[in-house]
């Protein structure tokens, strides 16, 4: 029994390293994909109605994220969020821009932008986004509480899978193993039997092994 115990405790280890090395970026780019299709009413509303400025601004703002140089995109995504601060296209600036922030490191900036998002954003699935990408950095930050409270937040059914799942990373990381091993179960129940992230989440549940 010793022995399944640590190759469990092995398995845990080699996971949390790896989700550690790429699972932040894994979330983002599921959570972009979440804004893409999401908003996507949102976006075509946005554009029928806002301004045609507005919608010039943001544009060049999608220039300077390809640049990928942080100070361009940053600078850039202020400009959409100071004058137009009640349009998608600002909260989709922030979002995007906070994910260039994360990757450079820059979690001061990422949390500001990201809670501009909630504090801000007009639709509720964007909020809901950014609540996720905020916890994952608190999460990175070993702020286990401040994540906790956010992935607590009330959201639409369609999210339970991430806020579960990442509800699970957090009670792992403070060595909650049953706890994280039923959010992972409700995480598993809650993503589309066809995504490649499911796969994922039973991979941390099998390191997590069998309750005792």
């Amino acid at each position: 029994m010793a022995a399944l115990d640590l190759q469990e405790q092995e398995q845990l280890d080699t996971l949390k390293a790896w989700w550690k090395e790429n699972g932040n970026r894994l979330l983002g780019v599921l959570l972009i994909a979440v804004i893409a299709m999401g908003g996507w009413r949102g976006w075509q509303y946005y554009q029928n109605k806002q301004s045609s400025e507005a919608a010039t601004l943001y544009a060049g703002f999608l220039q300077q994220l390809e640049s990928n140089d942080a100070k361009r995109v940053n600078d850039a995504a202020a400009a959409v969020m100071d004058k137009y601060a009640t349009t998608g296209y600002a909260a989709r600036a922030a979002l995007l821009a906070a994910q260039v922030n994360e990757q450079g490191k820059e979690a001061a900036r990422a949390k500001t932008q990201l809670q501009w998002v909630i504090d801000h954003a007009s639709e509720d699935g964007l909020k809901d986004v950014a609540r996720l990408r905020l916890a994952a950095v608190l999460l990175d930050e070993k702020n286990y509480a401040d994540a906790m409270k956010l992935l607590e937040a009330k959201h639409p059914a369609s999210f339970d899978g991430l806020y579960a799942d990442l509800r699970g990373d957090v009670l792992s990381a403070q060595g909650k193993t049953d706890e994280a091993r039923s959010a992972y179960k409700l995480a598993y129940e809650k993503t589309d039997a066809k995504s490649m992230y499911r796969n994922l989440i039973q991979i941390k549940m099998d390191a997590l092994g069998e309750a005792k």
